[in-house]
């Protein structure tokens, strides 16, 4: 009997130590987003009797990226990903304002440039009658944002508000397991954020149980956030009491003092 496709769904596919790769599946076909190893995507892909159609990249880091050869030894499947962040398995560019409409689903996604962890690092976003999904690699994560290495704090600060416009039920897919280290940050800014408080409890049970904190939302992320928060008086006090903000700074200077604090916190 041939398989009947169901309602799209997104299948958690841990990696590494505290890597998500993602499979967007009906039941029948599969599209992969960066599958920095190959090994868990093919298990998984048995495991529920599907066939990869797809893969789609955000960004050239090798937990990212890692496993697409040998799924391509699989699977001659197209490669989306981004068109200027070098990588050369890529054979379907794209960038902002295009849309992948992605092979044996019914499903398109918007692309975003979202610069700042990288300098060519996209996001892909399903917007549709269906739901609305965010696959946004390492530029927002569940209570923090990615490093800094090859953009700006200023790309950084406009990718995430690309990202925060989005509608608020918009559920964020990114790639790693760090939520609880972003939330002791985000709880040392804003202590007195109920939302953030509620989340902590929320997600410390979730880990408690080795079950996943991703996906959160956009909604939750705006609430909770402090990436997304900068013009928050208790986050710039926050700063500006531990020697890290002058009075009176720039938005993009609190973006950075943020982002600095945040990697020796």
């Amino acid at each position: 009997m041939i398989p009947v496709p169901t309602e799209l769904a997104v299948l958690t596919v841990p990696a590494f130590k505290d890597n998500y790769l993602w499979l967007i599946h009906d039941g029948v076909h599969a599209a992969v987003v960066d599958p920095g190893d190959a090994e868990p995507i093919l298990a998984a892909l048995q495991a529920n009797g599907l066939t990869l159609t797809a893969i789609l990249l955000t960004h050239h880091h090798a937990d990212h990226i890692g496993g697409v050869t040998r799924l391509l030894e699989h699977s001659n499947v197209p490669v989306f990903g981004p068109r200027n962040d070098g990588i050369a398995v890529v054979n379907h560019p794209v960038g902002a304002g295009d849309t992948v409409e992605v092979p044996g689903l019914a499903l398109g996604l918007a692309v975003l440039d979202v610069p700042g962890h990288t300098k060519g690092h996209i996001a892909y976003v399903r917007q549709d009658a269906g739901a609305h999904w965010l696959f946004c690699g390492d530029t927002l994560f569940g209570g923090g944002c990615g490093r800094l290495f090859e953009g700006t704090p200023a790309q950084m600060m406009a990718s995430l508000a690309k990202l925060a416009a989005l509608p608020d039920d918009t559920l964020v897919y990114c790639a790693h397991e760090y939520t609880l280290s972003n939330l002791r940050f985000a709880e040392a800014l804003e202590p007195g954020n109920r939302a953030l408080q509620l989340r902590i409890a929320n997600d410390s049970q979730l880990r408690g149980t080795h079950l996943p904190t991703i996906p959160s939302t956009i909604a939750i992320e705006k609430a909770t956030n402090p990436f997304l928060r900068t013009r928050e008086p208790a986050i710039i006090g926050s700063l500006t009491a531990a020697g890290r903000l002058a009075p009176g700074a720039d938005q993009v200077t609190v973006f950075a003092a943020l982002r600095e604090w945040k990697n020796v916190f």
